[in-house]
């Protein structure tokens, strides 16, 4: 790999409550956590977590004080602000996935469906602090 060629490491995901992120996060995508670390100068604390399988990180940040910033509750609504409008996660068994998350309390945003992508199945919901995640799942061509 050069510089010319990264690959993407992780995301950052600023949240109010740090440790039920973790849980939530570790609990609907099988992720564990890597390390925490704190940042004494400006109060702030972090906790990586991993995919053992895939190797992408998601990186929750919390610091005292934070307030809500704008959140979409629609894709369509997601792309009219400039920035990180939502994360996308590939999965194997999309109902599967959109249940299991259901269940440990995302709210439903958008069922199962094909993508305008061809070959493509998507849905979204939202965790429960309200960020829009995407599942896609990508059949083999």
């Amino acid at each position: 790999m050069t510089a010319a060629h990264p690959r993407l490491d992780h995301v950052g995901l600023n949240v109010a409550d740090l440790a039920a992120a973790e849980s939530w996060y570790t609990l609907a995508f099988g992720l564990r956590v890597e390390m925490r670390l704190r940042v004494a100068p400006v109060g702030l604390d972090i906790v990586m977590l991993i995919s053992d399988e895939h190797g992408y990180r998601l990186e929750l940040l919390y610091r005292d004080g934070g307030s809500p910033g704008a959140r979409a509750d629609s894709p369509a609504a997601a792309v009219l602000s400039h920035g990180f409008g939502h994360v996308a996660f590939g999965v194997p068994d999309l109902e599967k996935a959109y249940r299991h998350l259901l269940a440990l309390g995302a709210k439903p945003v958008m069922a199962p469906c094909p993508s305008p992508e061809s070959g493509v199945d998507m849905a979204y919901v939202a965790d429960p602090e309200g960020n829009l995640l995407e599942l896609l799942d990508r059949r083999p061509s």
